[in-house]
């Protein structure tokens, strides 16, 4: 089977996943975000999209270094078909196969963005390999991931290699957990992916520990599953929202944005905090845009976690997630929507109360009690 062919049929294998995590998507409004901005609406990110409600509807059609493609356009306005709406893993994975305009694109990020300024040191000498090509790019990922010992959660070392380089018929979760390779393309997309690899190692190797052994169980199939369908979600787009305060837990999960984001915005950084784990989400927040949302798992902190330096926060909810992943079978219903440019000090717009007055991007979604999905010692 040729490299194409066989692109082809994991292509057919993830679109048929799609297929039924989109209509689980359909079937349990509670579990994914449809977009507050419907002129980036595209049926291509419709099941796992950016509305503050807990609702389904349309996402955003930039590729990993341009506009919607033309034929998303069309089918938006045709109103799609039963294989428009393509869940978001593989929407994800095949945005922008390479990034074309020979590695401009990666200049596009803004290190200073405060959801990626803690990451800064490390991105910046990413972005300047990258944009030297791809054998560059590579060459430091590997160095850099055999220095810091990383490893998957089969405990092989973890490297990275040319997309190419997936064997055929192989599924991509197979083969990082057989054989600790990460199949990389030289986009944003995948630029963030290996970021968060090194950001949150023991949350990856976790989810790619789930992921292959529910594979191994039941194959790709037709069928992927309502815990599969939460690993990819917090993969592809999670926060974790840290708080020592329940009271913060409850406005985020209640949808009281007043609360959460007006009256308690001394609150941040003090009380509570977000922490981008998405890959995807990092590369839609290249360009951002209001109704951005992310699906947040909440993660009760020790009120001493506020006084720790940044790379020790990060540690310690790169483990505390881990040990709930174990612990836990996720669900996508358990995630809260956080429209991430609401959180204060995140974008300049949102001093002014009335940025908070978008009923299209902060809406009055379900009402329950707020489940914490990791809790501290």
């Amino acid at each position: 089977m040729s490299a194409r062919s066989a692109g082809k049929v994991q292509e057919a294998q993830e679109a048929q996943e799609a297929r039924d995590a989109t209509r689980r998507c359909a079937q349990r409004p509670t579990g994914a975000h449809g977009a507050a901005d419907h002129r980036r609406a595209d049926p291509a990110t419709t099941a796992f999209a950016d509305r503050a409600d807990g609702s389904c509807g349309a996402g955003d059609p930039r590729g990993a270094c341009g506009p919607a493609h033309p034929e998303h356009a069309r089918r938006s306005a045709a109103g799609g078909g039963p294989d428009a709406p393509r869940a978001f893993a593989v929407s994800m994975r095949r945005r922008g196969s390479s990034c074309a305009d020979g590695g401009a694109c990666f200049a596009r990020i803004d290190w200073s963005a405060p959801w990626l300024a803690p990451l800064a040191d490390r991105g910046e000498r990413w972005t300047h390999a990258a944009q030297r090509g791809e054998a560059a790019w590579l060459r430091m990922l590997n160095d850099e991931a055999r220095a810091e010992r990383l490893a998957t959660g089969r405990g092989l070392p973890l490297r990275f290699i040319a997309q190419a380089a997936l064997p055929a018929g192989i599924a991509y979760e197979t083969h990082i957990a057989e054989t600790g390779a990460v199949p990389t393309r030289h986009n944003l997309h995948d630029f963030f992916n290996a970021l968060v690899w090194f950001a949150y190692p023991r949350i990856k190797a976790a989810l790619n520990a789930r992921q292959a052994a529910a594979i191994d169980a039941a194959g790709v199939g037709a069928v992927r599953g309502g815990v599969r369908d939460a690993l990819t979600l917090l993969d592809e787009n999670g926060a974790l929202f840290a708080t020592s305060d329940p009271a913060l837990a409850a406005a985020l999960r209640g949808f009281d944005w007043p609360t959460l984001m007006r009256a308690s915005r001394d609150a941040w950084g003090a009380r509570c905090d977000a922490r981008i784990v998405g890959h995807a989400l990092c590369e839609k927040l290249v360009d951002p845009y209001k109704g951005c949302t992310a699906h947040a798992w909440i993660v009760e902190v020790p009120a001493a976690y506020f006084d720790w330096p940044d790379a020790r926060r990060r540690a310690w909810l790169d483990g505390r997630v881990t040990a709930a992943l174990a612990a836990t079978d996720p669900a996508s219903r358990g995630f809260a929507p956080l429209p991430v440019l609401g959180v204060p000090g995140w974008w300049p717009a949102n001093a002014s109360p009335a940025f908070y007055d978008d009923p299209q991007v902060f809406r009055r979604g379900r009402r329950r009690a707020p489940d914490v999905l990791a809790r501290a010692a």
